[in-house]
């Protein structure tokens, strides 16, 4: 498949770099987008930013305890305060109940998931009341006189213990996540496990024991694969449960306006957060209007923001005020969510020339006080993915903890399943004799690889892969061979070198775009899509104007408010927007040019075919008559019907139909549902590089040199794609290098609150020099060519920093992250990896 890298290449600081945008007029250009000098200027108004006459604040009481039960709650006091207005407890939140989603299915109530505000805190930190007043500062003041009597309950923060024999449980009903397929129940339930001590010789000797595990599947044969091997190794690493981080917290504002509940907050899917309010809320999503034009980072903490918002919006209405919940970086830090860990244990077997014969992987995943993560299945998905085994078993578990409430972050178990895999792959290199490259390239997957376990008696398959090319260029523009052959050790100063695969879904299908050209001959692209600066909300929609034919300085395009009439749009998780989302809009631009064609025979006969659309015209072919997009708008609203929003297209979504219905007479108004054929499932591949550079005297080190280099399809805007692979590749050099939690074993409590203890990334971490490029390959299964790149790089930045760190110290120094400086000299001067194995929050 070589051939379909394109040949045109430049030089870029010598460096050889991809053209982008060839044959193409708007898609892989770099353009400023309309957000960025209000960002850059501070106008950019976040929901911080926003004031209402008579507006109060409120401020949050979190539970002193990791478990226990509120038995009472004195307010007297506080409420008798000047400037005190009100408080919110667990009674005030609406009861939970079934939802219908899109489609029609129920979603089963869950009550286990997350509340809002409780009388039986799974956490320290946990919500239990809220008090709104006049400021923040006699909220502050007023909680000082708050009184609550709570009963402690039994708790546990370390996945491994609540699986030991007699441990206690995490809450009375169990301390697992158990899959069942009862219709009157949510998908997934809390039940009781406990392994054996027989089972836990293993964590003795610093293995992860593998007892009882409810989630298990397998292909292949696992035996002979491991028979025919020519090495086996059987290993065991940690990956750490790691924030959010997000620079803006999830502050939120609320208030109410002839029955409607306005909300502000940040969120990564505007649209998509509408029905979630609606379900916290127990409230139609008529009745609902979101603005979210700008939010200060999410990585997955904030796919439809977040059950805390409903705080404000229910003391609003209780109080007949504005209510601001303004979230401190300390509440942040309990409330905002984070990435669950995954102990786990790999058996691989390789042949002589690195090829992987078998599988075998068993994990635990820390799921945290409320709901079910998935990290644990998707890491093996991942893995499944990522190396091709032609036999692989995993078996699982998600254990609940009275630790704080997990989500998806940023590859959610893609980067745990590389980060517990890769250094096996860079040991097995170096036992074999095999260049690690050379290794992955053997390993990788091609074309439309196969996957995971069967559904339905058939292994699902990608859309196209072509990771070999990608590890090819990057090896070429690392200069990758000249880097192994150089001495490793300068005094007490070592170098090591380290390669990792990565990849994470690209992309999903289905879904509307909307656009309406006005009377004044602008074309205006509605968009549901959260502005969380990727600026996927903007770019998508290039794609829908290079298939309508129009120069970009006559569109506009409007987001973050419901209210401007948005259409049917992905979740922005899972980096399926930038695939999803571009679909939509080449097929409203495609919709688009036909009406033109249609309006323009209408008013000056002949057939539709008979004319072209381009540059703000309609004309026909070979000259003759023709009409501006200003005209055809306006004649759109004279003939009203399939043209100016009177009749909407009858296979879009409800919520696309209702906003046509908002814009009847505004011009022409298109809508369009993405019906592209897809073959395949839409996955974006990374090959990454990384040199590290170790003072064995002080464990000290750094990352000097990084390359990210992307098989993502068509590059829809390179300098956005520049900070998504540069960022998010960061974000996984982190987990490697510093990012972490401790919390205390004995009392549950969290040691590490702030950024200086948390360790997320600073500039000073970043590579010295950090490269991308990207194959720019169209994916066959869609008609842009592009496919999703958010979370693909994470991975691998994590796990070639562990991979380049292994190559310089060897083998015995660490099998868990983050690798901090004291873990490497004492493992050093020990000569055996010093750091517990097992131990969680260390």
């Amino acid at each position: 498949m070589g051939e379909l890298i394109p040949e045109r290449l430049t030089k870029v600081a010598g460096k050889s770099a991809v053209e982008f945008g060839a044959g193409h007029k708007l898609v892989g250009k770099n353009y400023t987008t309309s957000d960025l000098l209000p960002k850059v200027m501070g106008k950019s108004k976040y929901a911080e930013d926003f004031r209402a006459e008579g507006m109060l604040f409120c401020r949050l009481v979190l539970s002193q305890m990791p478990h226990g039960r509120v038995k009472s709650i004195d307010a007297s006091e506080a409420l008798a305060m000047p400037g005190v207005k009100g408080i919110l407890t667990a009674d005030d939140i609406p009861p939970l109940a079934d939802s219908l989603n899109d489609n029609g299915t129920v979603i089963k109530a869950n009550r286990w998931g997350e509340r809002a505000l409780t009388n039986e805190p799974m956490f320290e930190g946990c919500p239990i009341l809220a008090v709104a007043a006049v400021d923040e500062l006699t909220c502050a003041e007023a909680i000082e006189k708050i009184k609550i009597h709570m009963e402690p309950l039994p708790f546990v923060v370390d996945p491994l213990e609540t699986l030991r024999p007699g441990s206690p449980n995490p809450h009375k009903d169990g301390n697992v996540w158990v899959r069942i397929t009862d219709p009157n129940q949510p998908p997934m339930v809390i039940k009781e496990i406990k392994w054996t001590e027989k089972d836990f010789e293993e964590y003795n000797a610093g293995r992860l024991p593998m007892g009882e595990a409810p989630d298990t599947w397998s292909f292949g044969d696992i035996e002979a694969g491991f028979k025919n091997a020519a090495l086996v190794l059987d290993e065991t690493f940690v990956t750490a449960d790691v924030s959010h981080e997000c620079l803006e917290t999830r502050t939120s504002m609320a208030y109410w306006q002839n029955g409607k509940l306005y909300m502000h907050t940040g969120t990564q899917s505007t649209a998509q957060t509408v029905p979630a309010i609606a379900r916290w809320m127990s409230m139609k999503t008529d009745d609902i209007v979101f603005i979210s034009e700008y939010t200060g980072g999410a990585f997955g903490s904030k796919i439809t923001a977040g059950v805390s918002l409903i705080i404000p919006a229910i003391l609003s209405k209780k109080l007949n005020a504005p209510v601001m919940m303004r979230v401190s970086r300390e509440d942040e830090r309990f409330i905002g969510r984070a990435r669950p860990s995954v102990d786990g244990r790999i058996k691989i077997g390789f042949a002589k020339d690195g090829r992987i014969t078998a599988v075998d992987m068993f994990g635990v995943c820390n799921s945290g006080g409320y709901e079910a993560a998935n990290d644990n299945g998707s890491a093996a998905n991942i893995v499944s993915l990522l190396y091709q085994p032609p036999a692989m078993r995993w078996r699982g578990l998600t254990v609940m903890t009275n630790t704080l409430t997990r989500s998806a972050m940023s590859s959610p178990g893609g980067l745990q399943g590389i980060a517990i895999i890769e250094p096996v792959l860079a040991k097995a290199a170096r036992k074999l004799g095999v260049d690690q490259v050379a290794l992955h390239r053997i390993n990788a997957p091609e074309g439309k690889a196969i996957y995971g376990p069967a559904v339905k008696g058939t292994r699902p398959h990608l859309t196209s892969c072509f990771l070999k090319q990608a590890l090819d260029r990057g090896a070429e523009q690392f200069k990758w061979s000249e880097r192994i052959a150089r001495p490793k050790r300068s005094g007490t100063k070592v170098r090591g070198v380290g390669v990792a695969t990565s990849t994470y879904s690209g992309g999903t299908i289905g879904f509307d775009g909307l656009l309406v050209i006005t009377p004044e001959g602008r074309v205006r692209f509605h968009s549901g899509i959260g502005n969380l600066g990727t600026e996927a909300m903007i770019d998508v929609h290039r794609a829908g104007a290079e298939a309508l034919g129009v120069d970009w300085d006559l569109c506009d395009v409007l987001w973050g408010d419901t209210s401007k009439s948005v259409p049917y749009t992905c979740v922005s998780g899972g980096s399926q927007t930038t695939h999803a989302m571009t679909r939509a809009a080449h097929a409203v631009g495609l919709a688009c040019k036909q009406r033109l064609q249609e309006i323009a025979a209408k008013t000056h006969g002949g057939q539709p075919e008979n004319y072209e659309v381009g540059n703000g015209h309609v004309s026909h072919k070979g000259g003759g008559a023709s009409m501006t997009f200003s005209q055809a708008a306006q004649q759109a609203i004279k003939l009203g019907g399939i043209y100016d929003g009177h009749e909407a297209p009858p296979d879009v979504n409800k919520v696309t139909k209702a906003s046509i219905a908002a814009l009847v007479g505004q011009g022409l108004v298109v809508a369009a549902k993405d019906t592209y054929p897809r073959d395949g499932n839409t996955f974006s591949f990374f090959a990454q590089f990384a040199e590290v550079e170790i003072d064995t005297e002080t464990g000290n080190y750094n990352v000097t040199d990084f390359l990210a280099y992307g098989d993502v399809g068509t590059v829809l805007h390179p300098n956005a794609l520049y900070g998504q692979v540069t960022g998010r590749t960061t974000l996984g050099i982190a987990h490697a290098i510093g990012q972490k939690w401790v919390l205390d074993p004995e009392y549950g409590f969290t040691v590490a609150k702030r950024f200086y203890q948390t360790k997320p990334p600073t500039i000073l971490d970043v590579p010295i020099d950090i490269q991308w490029n990207a194959l720019n390959i169209p994916d066959p299964e869609t008609p842009v060519g592009a496919r999703g790149v958010g979370e693909p790089p994470v991975g691998g930045g994590c796990a070639a920093v562990l991979n380049a760190l292994s190559d310089a110290l060897g083998d015995d120094v660490f099998q868990r992250t983050p690798v901090n400086a004291d873990t490497i000299l004492t493992s050093l001067e020990a000569g055996r990896k010093m750091q517990h194995p097992l131990m969680a929050h260390i």
